[in-house]
């Protein structure tokens, strides 16, 4: 006999009428997993830029530059369209190149890898620490070839990595350490600001970034011969910026000195960049103080493991993610995540580990099972939005979604 069925007058057959799972209202206020901090201060600066007539990279880009380079307490920043530009960069400053092997993270956005491969190295994943996230310095001292030639640490949702451990592989290796601090901005190590903990670090300035100016990215260094090179490979590999050129009479003349990259920041974003950076304190503040609410909501919720920070770092808290701990990984994972958008309450993952994707698991020899911490976090893990907007009943509302939807499967 058929599931759900009754008889027409003919005597077909025909399904039964079922009543479908209601689902929660959602609140009349949603909550996005993110919204940029825009305020009078970035438009005005904005409205500043276009009425000077230079739109592209110039004046602005170079004040944003040395404030910058002030503010994470490094020698030289060198301003590009994206944190992917300035790790491709970077890679190659340090002399990266065929046949290399780069060590990082399986537990990234795939634009980490996509840099390495672009330098024409191939990239050698690593698992990572169960607290953390970030890569597993044990993990990395297992993987060092002959062939290695960087490591590239990512200071995932703004917790710094173990430099003085990632450092001291690297100086007995002779490799360089090329941090990729796309979540890390204001983020502390021992008291250092990111920025100087690596040979050169990369920063994101995408819209759901720390600092935001849409698109954007910056790379730092103390290195006097670097900045040198990320300055000319940032735009076609000329020795004179139009900046530069079109300010006096001989400024038609220039030299291409290396095969070089449409990689340059514009004003607009600059002028965007230079007023949230002066607030960047106080941003990083709200956010640490959103993830101590998170905490309180949480507090004795043992179904879930929260965030680490460790006694030696400033956390940036870029990104606020809970753990299930349930034998379901991934099955409950999706259910608080289908509960928080049935009440109009976005919410993400990260990430989905490199292996995962078939580019990857191919290109890096990786299948299923070989990163085992990171899989488990990938199966458990949602990041819940914060943002310094969100309102302590805003934050109050996710936890308790949160907290619902896990008592609703209990």
């Amino acid at each position: 006999m058929g599931r759900h069925l009754n008889r027409t007058p003919s005597g077909k057959r025909q399904p039964r009428k079922t009543t479908p799972r209601t689902r929660a209202k959602p609140d009349a206020n949603p909550i996005p997993f993110h919204r940029p901090y825009i305020g009078s201060a970035e438009i005005k600066a904005v409205e500043a830029v276009i009425r000077s007539g230079w739109l592209t990279m110039g004046p602005k880009t170079e004040e944003f530059e040395r404030a910058f380079a002030q503010y994470v307490h490094a020698e030289h920043a060198i301003a590009v369209n994206s944190c992917t530009a300035a790790m491709h960069l970077a890679l190659l400053v340090a002399g990266v190149g065929k046949g290399d092997e780069v060590i990082t993270t399986v537990n990234t956005f795939c634009a980490t890898a996509e840099a390495i491969e672009y330098s024409g190295a191939r990239p050698v994943l690593v698992d990572v620490e169960d607290d953390t996230l970030n890569l597993s310095p044990k993990a990395v001292a297992a993987k060092i070839t002959e062939r290695t030639r960087a490591i590239v640490p990512v200071d995932f949702a703004g917790h710094p990595c173990d430099y003085d451990a990632i450092r001291a592989l690297a100086g007995r290796h002779k490799l360089h350490v090329l941090a990729d601090a796309a979540h890390s901005l204001s983020a502390h190590y021992r008291g250092v600001p990111v920025g100087t903990l690596a040979d050169s670090t990369s920063f994101s300035f995408y819209v759901t970034k720390p600092l935001a100016t849409g698109e954007g990215g910056m790379v730092t260094t103390d290195s006097e011969e670097w900045a040198e090179a990320l300055r000319v490979l940032r735009l076609h590999g000329m020795n004179r910026d139009a900046w530069k050129r079109y300010g006096n009479a001989m400024g038609w003349r220039y030299e291409v000195k290396v095969l070089g990259y449409k990689y340059n920041l514009t004003d607009v974003q600059a002028a965007l960049g230079c007023a949230q950076l002066r607030r960047q304190e106080r941003l990083r503040t709200r956010r640490s103080e959103i993830a101590a609410l998170y905490r309180e909501c949480f507090a004795g919720v043992e179904e879930l493991q929260l965030p680490a920070e460790r006694p030696e770092v400033r956390h940036a808290w870029h990104l606020f993610v809970i753990r299930a701990r349930d034998r379901q990984g991934a099955g409950l994972r999706d259910r608080v995540i289908q509960a928080l958008a049935d009440r109009g309450i976005g919410a993400s993952v990260h990430f989905i580990p490199l292996h995962y994707h078939p580019y990857y698991a191919a290109r890096c020899r990786a299948r299923p099972g070989a990163f085992p911490v990171a899989e488990r976090a990938h199966e458990a893990a949602v990041s819940l939005p914060i943002y310094p907007g969100m309102r302590a009943s805003e934050v109050r509302r996710v936890a308790n979604t949160v907290k619902s939807a896990l008592l609703h499967d209990a």
